[in-house]
């Protein structure tokens, strides 16, 4: 037995030195080897943002689209620090925003009018952005095994739905609507 201690003892300590010098654990963390996905998912947000801020400018709607785009913003914060609990903000997210660019098309198209209005050429292409950077990071989040428990995942994505929903009502008060 004394032949076989000192190596089962090496291989321990290289085991141990290993751990060691990985990361600290964290509950925001993610397993390894998804910060790939992490910050496809956080870029996907912040194109999201960035288009729609140009909607923002473009309609005279700066500040009611800072509103909708608010419940975004973890997204991008937790994608870019590799947390585990980015795709469960980033889904609603998405899906409501995807929701939305498709009721637009559909009513562009003449095949639904759910909403309506007139859309300019940028606000048009900038739907176009939208949509492609919610189905990519809903894609890109549902193929990630983020290691999370089921119940927490599901309080996150609700809550997170709950408060994009609370956004878009409040960006159509008055004193925000019409900036």
């Amino acid at each position: 037995m004394s032949g076989t201690e000192p190596h089962i003892t090496t291989k321990l300590n290289h085991i141990l030195g290993t751990l060691a010098s990985q990361r600290s654990y964290s509950p925001w963390a993610s397993p390894m080897g998804q910060s790939k996905a992490s910050r496809t998912v956080a870029f996907c947000a912040v194109f999201l943002i960035a288009a729609l801020y140009v909607v923002g400018v473009v309609s005279h709607g700066v500040l009611r689209h800072l509103v909708q785009t608010a419940p975004m913003w973890p997204t991008v914060i937790l994608g870019l620090r590799d947390s585990r609990w980015s795709k469960w903000t980033a889904i609603p997210c998405f899906c409501c925003w995807l929701l939305l660019m498709s009721l637009i098309w559909f009513f562009l198209l003449g095949w639904a009018h759910v909403i309506s209005g007139t859309f300019s050429p940028v606000e048009v292409a900038m739907t176009f952005v939208v949509g492609v950077s919610s189905i990519l990071g809903l894609v890109t989040g549902l193929r990630t095994r983020s290691r999370t428990r089921a119940a927490g995942a599901a309080v996150v994505c609700f809550l997170t739905l709950v408060v994009q929903v609370l956004a878009f009502k409040v960006s159509f008060l008055p004193g925000i609507a019409h900036d």
